[in-house]
């Protein structure tokens, strides 16, 4: 469930009505249908029809940072709202570039040859474009499978600036999940502790149950291997962004 309490903490005594209606339908039963519709669809969706209304106010802006938390990335934005423009209205379209400009601003795009280049220092294959999980990561990641036998494995690559949502594996029995650093510079993260720098080597294992992140330096490239421990009726939770704040702090 997405959970919202922008609605309580602005008009809770004044409207409770709205304020309830927006933190708990809209947000905690409309947007978490995530089965129907991905939070990254629902993301591009939102941004779209606030600029056809031609509403580039706060609530556009936080759209905006929701829609980059989603995985939607500068250059997709960008396409978006030009897309966008030619049925909304060109003014609407300045408008909206301004506010995106200032949310993807400091991103840059991945560069082909930056990825062949960090590709060519691992021993293990970047893979495919990892579109079937983008909706959790913010930036672009890769994902190469490369065992279903035994202990599923794969390598998973981040740009710089790309780290995933925080998620909980869950299993009634055993299960859990292994990370080892093959690449690059990155973070894991447990709720509630600070974050762990990994470089080449570091191993991190995560219990079932453990609220955490993972992902690349603001600044690196970033690859790991990540081993799924088997277990029975083994699930992936996933839950909210890492917010901009808390990742923000690191270097």
């Amino acid at each position: 469930m997405v959970k919202q309490t922008a609605g309580r903490d602005a008009l809770g005594n004044f409207a409770p009505k709205f304020a309830e209606l927006n933190d708990d339908v809209l947000f905690g039963e409309v947007w978490s249908r995530t089965a129907e519709l991905s939070l990254r669809d629902r993301s591009l969706v939102t941004v779209v029809a606030l600029m056809a209304q031609g509403l580039t106010d706060s609530s556009f802006a936080f759209h905006l940072q929701s829609a980059k938390a989603n995985g939607i990335t500068r250059s997709e934005i960008a396409e978006i709202l030009t897309h966008a423009a030619f049925y909304a209205g060109w003014p609407k379209a300045w408008a909206a570039f301004r506010l995106a400009k200032e949310v993807w601003g400091d991103e840059e795009p991945a560069d082909d040859s930056d990825l062949a280049a960090f590709a060519a220092t691992l021993m293990f294959p970047v893979g495919e474009p990892n579109d079937a999980h983008a909706q959790y990561f913010s930036g672009k990641s890769w994902l190469a499978p490369l065992t279903a036998e035994q202990v599923p494995t794969a390598n998973v690559t981040f740009e710089p600036g790309c780290h995933n949502n925080w998620h909980v594996h869950n299993a009634d029995k055993g299960g859990g999940q292994m990370l080892i650093c093959v690449g690059g510079r990155g973070y894991y993260q447990e709720w509630g502790q600070p974050a762990q720098e990994m470089l080449p080597g570091d191993v991190v294992n995560i219990p079932t149950g453990v609220k955490h992140w993972h992902g690349a330096a603001p600044d690196s490239w970033f690859a790991h291997l990540a081993f799924t421990v088997p277990g029975e009726n083994c699930s992936n939770e996933w839950l909210e962004p890492v917010s901009d704040e808390e990742y923000g702090e690191l270097k």
